[in-house]
């Protein structure tokens, strides 16, 4: 019986897709998106946006939703701050442009303040290391309108110029998440 038990054990730990997040030391891979800052769709790249300085890149589930609502508002509260600090901040959800249009240009969120990223595919998000669970079908936003769409893990990198992960936060609330992105930031200047 345990030895037919350790087998069955083995099996499903090989069967279950391996994540694993990039971690601190680890080369942020490159990527290029349409992404929206104040409703207006733009073309970002990390590597341009690294020339300026340090980036947050910092992946949520969706757009209108709780959590996602209160780091977006928290970010843009904060834009100064990183600024400040010589850092640039970019959000990255697997929602369409169309969505983050409304969402960077919402007063109660972005705030037109914050710049938001498309990664509809979910590559950008799968090259991080980071899980991609299925959307639930007929999922809601916090307005009423389906979401439709798959959603990443919520996990900031915070990338030196040189292209290094220097800290990964996860697994802390929205709040926490702005709050340790802010520090790390404010520690590189």
């Amino acid at each position: 019986m345990k030895n037919k038990l350790i087998v069955l054990l083995t099996m499903a730990a090989f069967a279950l897709p391996a994540y694993a997040a990039l971690e601190a030391g680890e080369t942020a891979p490159s990527f290029e998106a349409r992404a929206s800052l104040a409703g207006e769709a733009f073309d970002f790249s990390l590597d341009d946006a690294l020339e300026k300085g340090p980036v947050v890149v910092y992946f949520y589930p969706s757009a209108y939703t709780q959590g996602c609502n209160i780091q977006a508002r928290e970010f843009a509260f904060n834009m100064e701050k990183f600024t400040e600090a010589g850092a640039s901040v970019i959000g990255v959800s697997l929602d369409n442009i169309d969505r983050l249009n409304d969402f960077s240009a919402d007063p109660e969120y972005c705030a037109d303040k914050l710049a938001v990223a498309s990664d509809e595919s979910g590559d950008i998000a799968q090259s991080y290391g980071l899980q991609v669970r299925e959307g639930r079908k007929g999922a809601t936003d916090t307005r009423g309108i389906e979401i439709g769409h798959d959603f990443a893990e919520r996990i900031t990198f915070i990338v030196t110029p040189d292209k290094k992960i220097v800290q990964a936060i996860g697994g802390v609330s929205p709040m926490q998440n702005v709050k340790d992105s802010l520090a790390a930031v404010q520690k590189l200047r």
